[in-house]
């Protein structure tokens, strides 16, 4: 599919997946929807944490529609699940958000690592989620942010198992790609990160770790979700982790 078809099914809620693997060779990010009060200090926040919280575009107030990724795309129904958080707990998961847009609010629309695997497997190397049609593995760590007004925590990281012949590969290809995320934060010992069990991530889907690879990890965009626990914003609105919104940028605009 195109990413223009894979956006229609969505808005027809006749998709319902993660979207890594789908529409291979265009940028995929992660979202964040807040309203207008707080839109100042969460895009100080995003300029101050570029790792995780890379900023492509701000959409709003005023409209939901982009102008730059998918010019003319609907925000309110183009990724497959949202999440609606109020006083910093998921209150649901939801397919569109119509029923709780408003004019004020500002859509936040942050690089995914999903848009540098294309790069990893031309490469030749294989990424066990994408094989496996499951959900990257995502977890909290000890890694603190630069806190800006309400938003504060650490980050969140993405952990891609890799052979241990290629992993000064895997963190080259992805140094090429900043905008969404770049190379990886940390390599090997998750305890160092404080992550305890590698069976059980936060987000996303276990995979299993082979004796010849080492857990590598990434900054993650949902690193916002876990900041949001933590400010207790009356509302906001996410992307449900891994269910990302398909652009129609090439990643290869974002290379250097």
């Amino acid at each position: 599919m195109t990413p223009t078809e894979l956006r229609a099914q969505i808005a027809r809620q006749m998709f319902d997946k993660p979207t890594a693997g789908y529409c291979n060779g265009y940028v995929q990010a992660n979202l964040v929807v807040l309203p207008k009060t707080h839109a100042a200090d969460f895009e100080r926040f995003c300029r101050a944490n570029p790792k995780p919280c890379p900023l492509l575009e701000m959409v709003g107030p005023g409209t939901a529609k982009t102008s730059k990724l998918a010019p003319g795309a609907d925000l309110t129904d183009t990724l497959p699940r949202y999440r609606v958080w109020r006083d910093g707990h998921n209150e649901q998961e939801v397919a569109d958000i119509k029923p709780f847009y408003t004019p004020d609010m500002v859509f936040f629309l942050l690089g995914c690592s999903f848009s540098f695997e294309e790069a990893l497997v031309k490469a030749g190397i294989r990424l066990r989620h994408v094989d496996q049609a499951k959900n990257v593995s995502m977890y909290r760590t000890n890694l603190p942010l630069v806190g800006v007004g309400p938003f504060q925590g650490e980050m969140v990281v993405s952990m891609r198992p890799i052979h241990r012949s290629q992993v000064a590969q895997a963190c080259i290809i992805t140094g090429r790609y900043p905008e969404v995320h770049g190379e990886p934060v940390h390599v090997g010992y998750p305890e160092m990160i404080g992550i305890t069990d590698l069976a059980k991530p936060d987000y996303g889907d276990p995979v299993e770790i082979m004796a010849d690879e080492i857990p590598v990890f990434w900054a993650c965009g949902v690193t916002p979700q876990n900041v949001l626990v933590n400010a207790r914003l009356p509302m906001a609105i996410t992307h449900a982790p891994g269910y990302m919104f398909v652009s129609d940028i090439k990643n290869e605009a974002y290379a250097v």
